[in-house]
């Protein structure tokens, strides 16, 4: 009887839901200073960008850092449009390959039974342990060895493992009922049928997840074209502009509105798909833990 005046998960405003907007708008507000203070950085100018005390907003906001990182561009002997467009293939190709094979993965290990199959899940898990420097060298060894190098699969293939991906996919697919599939069996269907039909639809916020996380790695990496790659035709667009920023910051001052507009421009992508993909995400999250 006393919970008569309560509403709980009310559709519209109400003012029972005002304590959780008192803490969580200015909570929200907080996580959004650093990406307002990335674009306001790239708006400044150079006055500013060196003001002290600093300034949080861009007093007199210009678009001159950008002219001016396109004017270097267009200096440089290979079109920014090249390196646009290798990061555009590369970037493609190894969401939907990550996606495939992760999706592929996550049911074997999940839905199959076969030998070493709890020693290979517990290989993945013990791999998010090593941080990328780690395993540097015998990832640098491995590429020299099976001849990667000056090959535009390098920037592929070394980015198709994501052991967090594979837990994220793995835990989700747990959560599907065996009898879903052995119907499935039972109807004649073999594994693949059951992945594309069943098992891929039901985990597509954990897909998502593995796009958006698989997205990120593949845009911003600058070691395939830093280590192995000699020929600037095969080289990525992150690469490009972190190679006009430092080359311009070394030269003095000016440089720094070109890094600040080049770091933008390099964070915007990743904004843009985390916008459109965060239900899908915060879904993935809530999920993949339970059973």
């Amino acid at each position: 009887m006393g919970f008569q005046g309560t509403k709980i998960n009310p559709k519209k405003f109400d003012r029972s839901q005002l304590k959780f907007y008192i803490i969580l708008v200015p909570l929200a507000a907080f996580m959004l200073l650093p990406i307002v203070y990335m674009f306001s950085q790239a708006f400044k100018p150079l006055d500013e960008l060196f003001m002290f005390p600093p300034r949080f907003f861009a007093i007199n906001p210009t678009w001159k850092n950008f002219q001016d990182l396109m004017r270097t561009a267009s200096t440089s002997g290979v079109p920014m449009s090249r390196y646009l467009f290798n990061s555009i293939i590369i970037t493609i190709t190894i969401v939907v390959a990550t996606i495939f094979i992760t999706a592929m993965s996550g049911y074997a290990l999940s839905k199959k039974k076969f030998k070493a199959k709890n020693t290979l899940f517990s290989i993945n898990q013990a791999a998010l342990m090593f941080v990328p420097v780690a395993v540097a060298i015998p990832r640098y060894l491995i590429i020299v060895n099976i001849g990667l190098v000056d090959n535009p699969l390098v920037h592929i293939i070394p980015a198709l493992a994501m052991p967090v991906g594979l837990f994220l996919v793995k835990q989700f697919i747990d959560q599907i009922p065996d009898v879903l599939i052995e119907a499935a069996r039972l109807d004649g269907a073999g594994d693949f049928y059951i992945l594309r039909k069943i098992i891929i639809p039901l985990i597509v916020p954990a897909l998502s997840t593995v796009g958006i996380l698989s997205f990120q790695a593949a845009w911003g990496a600058t070691e395939a074209s830093n280590i192995y790659i000699s020929d600037e035709t095969m080289k990525t667009f992150s690469f490009y502009l972190s190679t006009l920023t430092s080359q311009a910051t070394g030269n003095g001052v000016a440089g720094a509105g070109m890094q600040a507009a080049a770091s933008l421009i390099m964070f915007l992508p990743n904004l843009i798909i985390f916008i459109l993909m965060q239900s899908r995400v915060m879904n993935t999250m809530s999920h993949s833990g339970i059973k």
